[in-house]
Formats: C-alpha cells, sequence, structure tokens
C-alpha cells in the first residue's frame, strides 16, 4: 500500500529530468504533485503521463512556489524533492521503514543530498554536505516564503536524521552549469546589496580564493579527482558573480548610469502568503 505521503516538486522546463525524479517515488507514496511554473517543453505531459498531478503557477519565487506546492498537497505528510534530483533505493527503504507502525517520530527529517556531476556515474559520499529538511508534517513544519532561500522551518517538535541519500543531478554540462550560475548570481546580488550594500574591494579579491578552498577541502570536493578540481573552481566564480555583479549595481547608481540589479524586498515577514485551491 502507498505510504499516507505527498511527494511535491517545481518545475520549468524539466522534461529530459523529471521521468527519474518521479520514477523514484511513484511507486510508494501517495500522490504526485508537480507545481509548473510555465514550462515551454513537456515538462507538463511528461508529469501526467507518470501520474502526477500538474498545477500551473507563474513564478514568485522559490520559498513562495513550495508554500504552494506543500498546502495543495492532499496529505499532511510531505516530501519535496526537485526535477533535477531522485530518491535513492536505501533512502525510499528508509522513509517506509518509518512509516510502519504509523505515523514517524519526529516533525521533520533532514534528507543528505549527493552531488552527482555529469562527468560522473556517481558522486563521493564524502561530498554530501548538504542535510536540509525535505520530510515533514506541514502541521508543524514548512517553507518560509523566501524568494530565494528554500528552507524548512520546524514550528513544533523534534528533528530526525536520515541516512540514504537524494541524488541530485543539478547541471547537465559545464555550459548549462555556467548559465544557472549567471541566472543565480543575479538574484543573490540583489539580496547581498540589500543586506549589505556594496562589496569592498579586499572582499572582490579574497572570496574567490576562500571559495575554492573551501569547497575543495572543507565540502571534499578532492575526493572527486579532476572534476573536484572543476566543481571547487565553478564554485568560486560563482560566489566571485555574486559580489561582482553587487559592486557593478552600487558603482553605477553612484555614477548615475541605470542600475543593473532590481532590489527586492527579501524579508520572509513581508511576503505573500499565496494559498493553493
Amino acid at each position: 500500500m502507498p505510504l499516507p505521503l505527498s511527494v511535491f516538486l517545481i518545475t520549468k522546463n524539466e522534461a529530459d529530468r523529471l521521468p527519474a525524479a518521479i520514477a523514484s517515488v511513484r511507486d510508494w507514496v501517495d500522490e504526485i504533485l508537480v507545481v509548473d511554473s510555465g514550462s515551454e517543453d513537456a515538462t507538463v505531459a511528461v508529469a501526467e503521463s507518470f501520474g502526477a498531478k500538474v498545477l500551473v503557477r507563474p513564478w514568485e519565487g522559490y520559498g513562495p512556489q513550495k508554500v504552494f506546492g506543500e498546502r495543495a498537497c492532499r496529505n499532511d505528510w510531505i516530501l519535496n524533492i526537485d526535477a533535477d534530483e531522485a530518491v535513492s533505493p536505501e533512502l525510499a527503504a528508509e522513509i517506509q521503514a518509518h512509516f510502519r507502525a504509523g505515523e514517524p517520530e519526529h516533525a521533520a527529517y533532514t534528507l543528505p543530498i549527493l552531488p552527482i556531476y555529469p562527468t560522473q556515474k556517481m558522486g563521493h559520499p564524502w561530498t554530501a554536505f548538504h542535510h536540509p529538511i525535505r520530510l515533514y508534517d506541514r502541521r508543524r513544519a514548512g517553507f518560509k516564503p523566501h524568494p530565494v532561500h528554500d528552507s524548512v522551518v520546524v514550528r513544533s517538535g523534534t528533528v530526525g536524521h536520515l541516512k540514504g541519500f537524494v541524488w541530485h543531478r543539478s547541471f547537465r554540462s559545464l555550459t548549462h552549469h555556467l548559465a544557472k550560475i549567471n541566472e543565480t548570481t543575479t538574484w543573490r546580488a540583489a539580496e547581498y546589496r540589500q543586506r549589505k550594500g556594496k562589496p569592498s574591494a579586499l572582499t572582490l579579491f579574497l572570496l574567490p580564493f576562500f571559495a575554492f578552498w573551501k569547497s575543495y577541502l572543507l565540502r571534499r570536493e578532492f575526493a572527486n579527482g579532476a572534476t573536484g578540481v572543476l566543481i571547487s573552481h565553478m564554485y568560486a566564480i560563482q560566489r566571485f558573480l555574486r559580489v561582482a555583479k553587487a559592486w557593478e549595481d552600487a558603482e553605477r547608481r553612484r555614477l548615475g548610469l541605470p542600475p543593473t540589479l532590481d532590489l527586492p524586498n527579501t524579508d520572509p515577514q513581508d511576503q505573500n502568503q499565496t494559498t493553493a485551491p
């Protein structure tokens, strides 16, 4: 019997990666919900062909989209995965074990995310440094409506920790990685400018150096060999572009030139709580 568990995903133009995500959960969960923000490929058709319910909603940011998704689910227990992720068989078995005696013990559970780069068949377990809450009881926990940082806040109860991996294939290629960095650093630069103002010249100089070694050593990318070197350089580029775009915007405003960033209100308390139908 399927678990009394709803899985929801947010998508846009994910027709090529969505099948793996849905296939990893559809045999053991009660509901799969896809919240699409206007895909121009076959994402909606693919989702429906795999048995998912699809809701279309204009993009308002990561947090608002996920708040909408969790409220649209029919079960109180929620599992959120992204379209470029898949639940490993070990994690699927672990989740099912927690439901065998009824509802799980804790209000929410963290899941280890294992990055897998396009040059790899499987990432090294040492690089699974990110453990977000993705399995939770929405009566006691839920996503913040922050437009950039999507994270679950536990309002009551305790947090447990699962060991099975979520496999994360974030990038289709190096070219896709670069395009994604360019897109996301624009949002993050706007947030940086609002919170911290103009970055200093010293920040511009030192940040890429420290970012590379943070990725290579602290995040243990050295375990991935040459791929780890590439990933660490890309992480440094990402961190640098965020502050470089913030610096450029501040300089243009100082010179009376058109700004390059739209500075949004990123205070979660001021975001609209859009409810699902």
